[in-house]
């Protein structure tokens, strides 16, 4: 098994203004503007304006990782993905930061097209957004909670399935997805698909399940204009399936990632050296982000979902950005973590991000097409020269 793009097909001329490899149109696309029905998630220290500059001007949706950012390092980045590309593009935003309401603000000040959350927003943030023009794109695991934020008023839904990189549940992708689509989808919610996708046939599955996007973060972290260390990206390159796991050792919550030497020393370790070592990490991400130790304990609870917590549990959950950095950032694989889908294992190549979405897109509307004549026809509003509408 190979984990390399389809190659990309030859672009349109003015004789042929509608390839066959013409975009999928979905109910995502027309939401937000974009040429093709894939979304490049928000992963921390990773989704900068480099790589979403890049994948808005490959016709996806290309989403600012704002977790990891202060607000002026979020505004200088905003601006900065706008002055490179006229395409939409999003910011993922955590609800519970105790300067959600500013980061609001800056959305709508800047015009960003998409806000995505990674957890669910409240009522009230939703609303201004909405007032905003701005798309609401909460992130759920479970089907009650894609319900919660459609009543609220999300515009669409992004549900990651158990094979997805970071903090993952506990169901599979091809069982989640089907099932939140039957929950919102007759409301008339698009929905995201994400979890163990990163090519052609992925895409086309989701869409089968009645997606109308994919999202997709591993394999867009392994491109080239993805500006994680060389020596951290050769690591990805050489995983296997098997080398991927879950961990609850990192900061107390199910947590995807490869198996390296910190997770070993994590899972083996005492709680004395995974408390001192909490601390060590917690005291840079507070010199980073200029938090009080009040607002970084603060902050640990809440990425807990208020959970009851030890002391110890609430440091874990507050170090993580910094395990994080010292991969994504400082190329040290041996003293930080390594978020990764399980796809990483059957990932091995470095294309460029056009090479994939472009790729991708082909693949799919290919396979839906020989799909279609298999049933006896093409899909309902696909031709051999007409784009899919679908969704």
């Amino acid at each position: 098994m190979t984990g390399r793009p389809e190659p990309p097909p030859a672009r349109a001329t003015a004789a042929d203004p509608e390839p066959e490899w013409a975009p999928l149109r979905t109910a995502f696309t027309s939401l937000v503007g974009v040429r093709h029905p894939l979304v490049q998630t928000g992963m921390g220290w990773v989704s900068g304006p480099r790589l979403v500059t890049a994948t808005a001007e490959a016709g996806a949706l290309g989403i600012l990782a704002s977790a990891t950012m202060t607000l002026p390092q979020l505004r200088s980045a905003v601006r900065e993905v706008r002055s490179r590309t006229a395409a939409p593009f999003g910011v993922n935003l955590r609800a519970d930061a105790s300067d959600a309401a500013d980061r609001v603000r800056l959305l709508v000040d800047e015009g960003v097209r998409v806000a995505s959350f990674a957890l669910a927003p409240s009522a009230e943030l939703i609303g201004r957004l909405k007032d905003a023009g701005i798309v609401v794109l909460p992130s759920v695991g479970a089907v009650r909670h894609a319900r919660k934020v459609a009543a609220w008023g999300a515009d669409a839904v992004l549900v990651q399935g158990n094979e997805g990189g970071g903090h993952t549940g506990p169901v599979a992708t091809s069982v989640l997805l089907p099932q939140v689509v039957d929950a919102v989808g007759p409301e008339g919610l698009p929905v995201v698909g994400a979890g163990g996708f990163h090519d052609g046939r992925g895409l086309a599955a989701a869409l089968c399940h009645g997606a109308a996007a994919a999202a997709m973060g591993t394999r867009f972290l392994l491109t080239r204009e993805s500006t994680v260390p060389d020596a951290v990206k050769a690591r990805y390159l050489a995983a296997r399936v098997e080398d991927i796991t879950v961990t609850t050792r990192v900061d107390g919550l199910p947590h995807r990632m490869l198996r390296s030497e910190v997770v070993a020393a994590l899972e083996s370790g005492g709680r004395a050296a995974a408390l001192l070592r909490a601390l060590r990490h917690a005291a840079a991400f507070r010199k980073h982000t200029g938090l009080s130790w009040t607002s970084m304990l603060r902050e640990g609870r809440a990425l807990r979902h208020g959970k009851d917590l030890t002391f110890g549990q609430t440091l874990l959950a507050a170090n993580t950005p910094m395990l994080l950095r010292a991969a994504m950032v400082e190329g040290r694989a041996d003293a930080g973590v390594l978020a990764a889908g399980q796809v990483a294992g059957v990932i091995d190549d470095l294309p460029s991000v056009a090479e994939v979405v472009e790729g991708t897109v082909a693949r799919a509307a290919a396979l839906l097409r020989e799909l279609g004549a298999r049933a006896g026809g093409p899909p309902s509003g696909a031709g051999a020269s007409a784009p899919a509408r679908l969704g």
